[in-house]
């Protein structure tokens, strides 16, 4: 128990948990410690990771596809990346990049596009 208004009684640092004796309003045991607190708290908040629009997602229990949406409304559960997509310009469900052409079409693709050296 640490009495009120006692600059006489040890204190805990909140931070490494060292026992001290406070002078006046003092919080931390060292400098170090205070630094620590102060970046810990100003910390930038980490942004979540929000699925995107335009990438095509499948249910691995009911087979439904969903565009940008990474839980499936019917099972309720979390559905697996197919990759980037959009709705199909005929029917507007989602369709994959993957499902319109194989590997061996994409890497052709890809090996026109380098530059000739």
């Amino acid at each position: 128990m640490n009495p009120v208004r006692d600059d006489t009684a040890t204190t805990t640092c909140p931070v490494c948990g060292a026992g001290f004796e406070p002078a006046g309003r003092q919080r931390f045991c060292s400098t170090m410690c205070r630094q620590a607190a102060w970046r810990t708290k100003q910390r930038a908040p980490i942004e979540p990771i929000v699925a995107r629009a335009d990438t095509v997602y499948v249910c691995p229990d009911c087979d439904t596809r969903y565009l940008g949406t990474q839980r499936c409304e019917d099972c309720n559960t979390f559905c697996t990346r197919l990759g980037p997509g959009g709705p199909c310009p005929h029917c507007d469900d989602p369709v994959a990049i993957s499902d319109l052409f194989d590997n061996k079409q994409l890497a052709a693709r890809q090996a026109s596009r380098r530059p000739r050296s």
